[in-house]
């Protein structure tokens, strides 16, 4: 990970200048590849850096039950802009408890899972880790690699590091053998984020088979699970089958954090809409957890704000709504399925050197393709298709218009012509 790099006891008091000692910081390489695939004045651009859907016509997507009921809820009279309770919308927090543990959870019944609404996935991170600082301290485990910003929270939350050895460059897919040794020596107690479904950024998911392995592991040494989704749908297209292996620790007995977003699965983007899910042994510890954690949430924004949360809970609330959310959903992740599809087969026709088979057993928004950092230069220099140096490429900006194109870019850079 690249930290930011300061200078350290440079600050002088009686300078005029009390800012002179901070250094420039490094860009955000994702918004970095954006921004520079917006100066970008070439015709045959393509931005595959993108970690928002896009159409086949490369417009954002904004889903037609979200214009309905954002509707409702701006022209809706018997609302008002009053602070929402600390922990959050209470219509928003059941129903996400249900997407994210099943409608008939015996948890969810007898209390055992607490939950506040927070800003955003990131937000939910955020909380969430701040809570395990404050609460249960210890080593956090994290996929090798792992979605950038999932390191950056952990530090600011102070907590020790440790990665496992998740994607397989050889096979480009999950390294269950690796992940399992490295956990069975983790030390007692410690914490592992696990990627839910469509990691982030390998698109390399294990199988069910894998997952209880990776509880059986858990249980042993006793570690606590972190699950971070962000994806829910996206992977195999169903959001009932995504949520597998949270669902499966749940029937198992942990005792878990989960961070939930809904900022891809419903496009609620820039309404920052997400929650954080604590499961606890009985209710009185979760009434315990609770007061605990709508004091960390205080120090952090006090509260969240309403109308996203409102619109999400009109689709979690309401089966007209949530089946028409579901359909749509089905639309969305059909089209990214469709692309990988699309450019496995162009790098097939075109016989571009390697084994491609990856492209579609990997999910979700993002594939590893495993390109070098030297070819992915090449692809952006020589060619105008942004993606990052590691090789991660979304599938959301690729299109039945220009998936010839970028096939053929990627044949150009692997034979290096």
């Amino acid at each position: 990970m690249q930290k930011l790099q300061l200078l350290q006891n440079q600050f002088n008091p009686t300078s005029d200048d009390i800012f002179f000692h901070i250094v420039q910081a490094p860009p955000d390489p994702i918004f970095g590849i954006a921004n520079a695939y917006k100066a970008d004045t070439s015709n045959t651009k393509i931005d595959l850096g993108v970690g928002a859907y896009r159409t086949d016509e490369e417009k954002p997507y904004v889903f037609e039950i979200i214009k309905k009921l954002e509707k409702e809820v701006v022209n809706d009279p018997t609302l008002n802009k009053e602070y929402l309770p600390i922990e959050g919308l209470a219509d928003f927090n059941k129903g996400c408890q249900k997407l994210m543990f099943g409608q008939n959870s015996p948890l969810i019944a007898s209390g055992q899972i607490v939950t506040a609404q927070c800003l955003g996935g990131t937000g939910a991170l955020r909380v969430g880790f701040e809570f395990v600082k404050r609460h249960i301290p210890g080593d956090v485990y994290v996929s090798k690699p792992t979605w950038s910003n999932h390191n950056q929270v952990i530090e600011r939350a102070g907590l020790n590091q440790s990665e496992y050895p998740y994607f397989d460059p050889k096979t480009k897919g999950f390294n269950c053998a690796g992940t399992i040794e490295c956990l069975s020596q983790a030390r007692m107690g410690s914490i592992v984020l696990l990627h839910v479904c469509a990691h982030n950024p390998t698109g390399v998911d294990p199988t069910e088979a894998e997952w209880l392995q990776i509880a059986d592991v858990c249980k042993k040494r006793r570690l606590v699970p972190f699950f971070d989704c962000a994806y829910q749908g996206f992977a195999s297209g169903c959001i009932e089958k995504d949520v597998f292996a949270v669902r499966k620790f749940a029937e198992l007995g942990f005792q878990m954090i989960v961070a939930q977003s809904f900022s891809k699965n419903m496009g609620l983007y820039n309404e920052r809409v997400g929650a954080v899910h604590i499961v606890t042994s009985n209710k009185d510890i979760s009434a315990r957890v609770l007061s605990n954690l709508k004091i960390v949430i205080r120090t952090i924004c006090s509260n969240p704000p309403a109308i996203g949360a409102r619109i999400a809970a009109k689709i979690l609330t309401d089966e007209k709504n949530f089946n028409a959310w579901v359909e749509e959903l089905k639309t969305v992740t059909g089209r990214i399925i469709k692309m990988r599809t699309l450019l496995k087969q162009e790098l097939d026709n075109l016989k571009v050197p390697g084994n491609w088979d990856h492209i579609t057993r990997q999910t979700g928004f993002f594939t590893f393709t495993g390109l070098t950092p030297e070819q992915c230069d090449l692809l952006t220099k020589q060619y105008h298709v942004y993606l990052l140096r590691s090789g991660r490429m979304s599938m959301a900006g690729i299109t039945s218009k220009n998936v010839r194109y970028l096939a053929e870019s990627i044949k150009a850079v692997v034979q290096n012509k």
